[in-house]
């Protein structure tokens, strides 16, 4: 079982529970959320998106509202593996 890096003060509103499942998946070691920053458009409800790859894993872009939060993963899955399983998460969270 992975775990969560908790470092920051602020989340995107439900990002937490979604990732702390993600963790807690076979293969994934650590997840950790990075930065938030505004964004142009709005995004209904929480969207996650395999990013770009790197050392060891892939960065994910996580968008509520005109928010985006950049989250990194490490974990032994393809980006076609990681996005599935994203999609099945938030499909469970809904």
């Amino acid at each position: 079982m992975g775990r969560v890096v908790v470092t920051h003060s602020t989340y995107l509103e439900g990002l937490i529970p979604l990732l702390q499942r993600l963790a807690a998946q076979p293969g994934v070691s650590t997840v950790t959320p990075a930065v938030i920053s505004r964004v142009r458009g709005r995004t209904a409800g929480l969207k996650l998106r395999v990013s770009t790859p790197i050392t060891g894993g892939h960065k994910l872009v996580a968008r509520r509202g005109g928010s985006a939060q950049e989250v990194f993963v490490v974990t032994e899955w393809s980006r076609e593996r990681l996005q599935l399983e994203l999609d099945r998460l938030a499909g469970a969270a809904r």
